[in-house]
């Protein structure tokens, strides 16, 4: 299991990408989602992915559209042009840290 802190830093990111790689997604889905990508290593609680939902939605980058499903209402989120953009910029600023990190947690040689 991977620790909160490092998903909560992580979360915008993974959603902002996985919003890119489909069309649209409901909550529950991007949940599932997650856990089958990750091998259960990280399962995301709605409450942390709905403030982050929001704030996405608040800033632009989303757009929801809701839908009746079995008698159901069900939100779903969509990435607006600037979402996509901010998708791809964040991606890149994974990489730029995942590099940083390799770089900082090399072995020391001894």
């Amino acid at each position: 299991m991977i620790s909160k802190e490092l998903i909560k830093g992580t979360l915008r990111s993974i959603i902002l990408r996985l919003l890119l790689q489909h069309e649209r997604m409901y909550g529950y889905e991007i949940t599932r989602e997650v856990s089958e990508l990750t091998g259960g290593k990280i399962n995301l609680t709605f409450a942390a992915l709905y403030p982050v939902l929001h704030k996405l939605e608040a800033d632009g980058y989303v757009v929801t559209e809701t839908e009746n499903v079995s008698n159901r209402i069900r939100k779903y989120y969509a990435l607006t042009t600037d979402g996509k953009k901010e998708s791809a910029r964040k991606v890149e600023e994974f990489h730029e840290f995942l590099k940083t990190m390799e770089h900082l947690f090399k072995p020391v040689g001894r």
